[in-house]
This record gives C-alpha cells, sequence and structure tokens, in this order.
C-alpha cells in the first residue's frame, strides 16, 4: 500500500510486518519517533504475541535483546549517537556472540559539542564491531532494508544495523510503498535460531577464551561476514522478486558504465548526487556515482566493477576521523589498489551541515586541485580567526563556544 508516511513511521510499520518477538528500546533522538510507533502498536494490540520492554538506558536495551535472542526470539531496537556508544560493550558482545538482532541506526552527530543533526559518526564508530552495516538513501530503501535485514541476521546469525540518516529520512514525510503482511510472511521465515537456551540441554555462552582459541573465533565471525557478502545479493534478489521493487544489494551504482569521474557515497546524500550527475550529463560531462548500501562487510569486488571505467574517484563521506583522511575513502583505495586510479577523500555534511548542489558544483569546479583529505563547506575563515585568537589568549576559552561566537561576529552561517 502507497502511503504518505514519516520516514520513522514507515519504519516501525516495516518492523511490525516482520513479527518481532521482543523489542526493547530507550528513547533518543532522531529514532525515537519509530519506537514509539512501534510502543503504542504493541499496546493496542495491532503488533501481536510481542513484548516490548522498557528499560532505563540503551546498554540496558541491547542487553535485553542479547538475553531474549539467547532464548529464540525475533529482536529488535533502535538508537542513534551517545545511545550507540552507551550501549557499546553491548553492541560488541550481541556480535561476538552471534546474535540476530536487528537494530536501526538514526545517524546522528556525536559530541561534544551536543548535535542533534546528522552525519555517521555514530555508525562509524561501531565499524568494526561485527554487525553488518547497510545505509539507506530513501525511506523506501529503509523500509526495504528493514526487511531484507531480519532474513540476513537471521540466516547467518549475525546481527545488523539499518543506518537511516537523521531527520533528513527520519522526519521526512514522503510517499512510499508500505508491504502487507502476506508479502513479508512469504518472505522473511519464522525464526529458526543456529544457538539457543534449552533447559534440557544446557550450554554456556559468552565464556572466557584464552590465547589458543580468541583468533580462531574472531576469524570465524571474519568469515560470516565474507559469507553476507554472497547473501545479500541472493536476498536482494529474491526480494525483488516478492516485492516487485529493484534492492539495491551490496551496492548500486548510476551512469558508471562509461563515467570517467566517479562519486562515492553512503546514505541520503546519494539523492542529490545523482541529481549533480544528472545535471552534468546534460552537459556531455561523464561523471556518474555509485552509493555503497553495505559499508560493512564491504564489497570491494563490486566497487571494483562498477568503478572499472574511472579515472579518478572521489569518496564524499559524512565522519571526520581526525589524524588521518576519511574512512571510507581508505576502504575504496583499498578495494582499487594496483588499479592506477585516483581515489579522493572529501569530508562534508558534519553535524548536518547541508552538501547542497552548489557546493557539489564547486567541488567539481576544484577537483584536478583538491586537497587530501578536501573538507567540503567548512569555513576557513572562521578556523583561522580561531586559531590567531589562541595563540594570542593562553585562556581563549572552550573551543566550540569560541567557534559558535566567531560566527556570530562574522555574520552567521549562511549555507553552501
Amino acid at each position: 500500500m502507497r502511503k504518505q508516511i514519516e520516514g520513522s513511521q514507515a519504519i516501525a510499520a516495516a518492523v511490525q510486518c516482520c513479527r518481532p518477538e521482543v523489542i526493547s528500546c530507550y528513547p533518543i533522538t532522531p529514532q525515537t519517533h519509530i519506537v514509539e510507533t512501534l510502543s503504542a502498536k504493541v499496546k493496542s494490540g495491532e503488533l501481536e504475541n510481542c513484548e516490548f520492554i522498557n528499560v532505563e538506558s540503551e546498554f540496558a536495551a541491547l542487553s535485553v535483546l542479547i538475553g531474549a535472542s539467547a532464548a529464540g526470539a525475533r529482536t529488535y531496537t533502535a538508537t542513534a549517537s551517545q545511545g550507540l556508544l552507551y550501549m557499546a560493550e553491548a553492541v560488541y558482545n550481541a556480535s561476538g556472540m552471534g546474535f540476530p538482532i536487528v537494530m536501526t541506526i538514526g545517524n546522528r552527530a556525536i559530541g561534544a559539542p551536543i548535535n542533534i543533526w546528522n552525519d555517521h559518526s555514530d555508525s562509524m564508530s561501531m565499524r568494526d564491531a561485527g554487525w553488518v552495516q547497510l545505509y539507506a538513501e530513501s525511506n523506501q530503501e529503509a523500509v526495504d532494508l528493514h526487511i531484507q535485514a531480519f532474513r540476513l541476521a537471521e540466516s547467518l546469525s549475525l546481527p545488523v544495523m539499518v543506518c537511516v540518516d537523521g531527520f533528513v529520512l527520519t522526519h521526512a514525510f514522503e510517499p512510499v510503498e508500505i508491504p502487507s503482511q502476506a508479502q513479508v510472511d512469504s518472505f522473511l521465515p519464522s525464526f529458526d535460531p543456529v544457538q539457543v537456551l534449552d533447559p534440557e540441554n544446557p550450554i554456556s555462552m559468552g565464556t572466557m577464551v584464552g590465547p589458543n582459541a580468541f583468533f580462531e573465533v574472531r576469524y570465524l565471525h571474519h568469515e560470516k561476514h565474507l559469507r553476507a557478502l554472497e547473501r545479500i545479493p541472493t536476498i536482494a534478489r529474491e526480494f525483488e522478486k516478492t516485492f516487485g521493487r529493484k534492492a539495491a544489494g551490496l551496492a548500486e551504482g548510476y551512469f558508471h558504465e562509461d563515467a570517467e569521474t566517479i562519486f562515492v557515497a553512503l546514505g541520503s546524500m546519494n539523492g542529490t548526487i545523482k541529481d549533480f550527475v544528472d545535471l552534468r550529463r546534460a552537459r556531455g560531462e561523464k561523471v556518474g556515482c555509485i552509493k555503497l548500501v553495505s559499508y560493512r562487510p564491504f564489497p570491494s569486488e563490486v566497487v571494483r566493477s562498477l568503478a572499472d571505467s574511472a579515472q579518478r574517484v572521489i569518496c564524499v563521506e559524512k565522519h571526520l576521523a581526525p589524524g588521518t583522511c576519511g574512512v571510507v575513502a581508505s576502504e575504496v583505495r583499498h578495494a582499487l589498489q594496483h588499479s592506477g586510479k585516483q581515489v579522493q577523500a572529501v569530508i562534508g555534511g558534519i553535524g548536518g551541515r547541508p552538501i547542497s548542489l552548489a557546493a557539489l558544483d564547486g567541488l567539481w569546479a576544484e577537483r584536478n586541485r583538491l586537497d587530501e583529505p578536501h573538507f567540503l563547506g567548512l569555513n576557513w575563515e572562521v578556523i583561522g580567526s580561531v586559531l590567531e585568537n589562541q595563540k594570542k589568549i593562553r585562556r581563549s576559552g572552550p573551543v566550540a563556544e569560541s567557534v559558535v561566537k566567531t560566527v556570530a561576529e562574522k555574520g552567521g552561517f549562511h549555507g553552501i
């Protein structure tokens, strides 16, 4: 059924159709509307045979689901930003113990300073925690990825994060095809756990492992991710057959076949990049883009194939790794090693800073003389002023407050 609906409510509708048996969440902006909607569905009886557990923290939310999953329940939660950091120990435990939990990340910047707007610093902080990470371009893709995520998680006994850009998608109203319960039931089988606690056959989970076996355990976890590289495209094809909508799988190219320059990005900014590609193609310029859906596992072979024609690859990413270049660009550079292609890291969209067509036009004009990494839309006048002030005044005050004051003195931020 096609509905004009908020992204968070559409995600909640998709999760409902997946028949979770235990949902445990702690609200944090911008994912709160998802769990509020699901809690109302459980309370009203619309979501049947499901226990919604209110907890005192994000750490408790995921800890509850570890126990519920161990007992054989299909489980779901959602979080964002500092909430994800607060559950970090449990994030590693869930993947290390092989529990197929599905979690929505309403992507939001990590402080300090406090910022509730979108970038990818939260999910990127957990990029090596052993969870599959899938990124949605649109709310339709967010709905579709959640349904595929349960299938993937349970087929490999591996937890999955579905990353959805905060506010840009979670709070946006747009037409979305909401699947029927019958469609989802035909695609997603009942949960048949690979490992489950059984009083008749007691086992230990999460026990101490020493140097004699820990390396092998971690490698087997890595091997599950390698299998996910095969499973994700298969599940995407089966999804298309069932629902009649194309699923991107690991990654998706756009005008990439003959492109000399290709942009690579995660999440909703792919929509803006595709608009930019359309405008440049209309001028006869050979530019294309690759939308990464799976960041973990990283689809190196698919990226190599999609970027085959390109001479230059520009990775635009919403995450700043202090002291090094972009992390997505590092992955792409590794995938394309020995290819002779130039790979450029562009950091932008930090803390909700817009990545606009105008910004991409400016980037395109400077593409032959970009710094490494290039900071898209950074106000260098403010940076210079603050640094100069710090040289003059030893106790110049908190950095964040100093930057805000300097921006205000220079007429405010007018966008790019």
